[in-house]
């Protein structure tokens, strides 16, 4: 199983569409497309030194959380948290002006993409930090330069076939280009 489909297995997808009352199979396919969307964005940021040190903490409290221990509850999911988690990722830009700027690209409908995102970034970010600790004590030490990191980030996103990809490509191939064009604003690039 890949990294990708191992973290998109420990989503509770029918637990979300009963808590937020859509279709599951809608919810489904809103997280399909926005899980390579916020490692995406979590791989990029990850790029900085800095905001790599940020994610890391992110994602070893929210392992430490013990939020996928045993399947996600998703009353264990602190969305508030998870609002913040969208602003960093995305440059400062909320879950709405994220939604909208992903609907706009025809991802799909705002309002459910808006829901899904404070929902799933912390699982993400748990999950991201479980892999990272999982690595030996000398990846921890390459992990606060960002290359453990990013190795962790990059193999999620190898379940994409191809690896190692920038956000442009993930975007391109999660949203088709239009969507990543628009998205790749929310960070201030074209």
């Amino acid at each position: 199983m890949s990294g990708l489909e191992d973290l998109l297995s420990q989503i509770p997808t029918s637990d979300i569409a009963s808590k937020i009352g859509v279709d599951e199979g809608e919810v489904n396919k809103a997280v399909q497309l926005l899980v390579p969307v916020l490692v995406g964005g979590l791989q990029e940021n990850a790029q900085d030194p800095e905001h790599a040190s940020s994610i890391e903490s992110a994602a070893d409290n929210h392992a430490a959380s013990g939020l996928l221990d045993g399947g996600v509850s998703l009353d264990q999911v602190n969305e508030a948290d998870g609002m913040q988690a969208i602003a960093k990722i995305f440059g400062g830009n909320d879950a709405g002006q994220v939604a909208s700027a992903l609907a706009g690209g025809g991802a799909g409908n705002s309002d459910l993409l808006k829901q899904l995102l404070p929902i799933l970034a912390p699982i993400v970010l748990a999950y991201v930090g479980k892999q990272l600790g999982q690595k030996s004590a000398p990846a921890k030490e390459e992990a606060s330069s960002g290359g453990g990191l990013n190795d962790v980030l990059g193999s999620i996103l190898g379940g994409m076939a191809g690896g190692n990809k920038s956000l442009g490509t993930v975007l391109g191939n999660a949203l088709g280009s239009k969507a990543g064009e628009i998205l790749g604003g929310l960070f201030g690039k074209k």
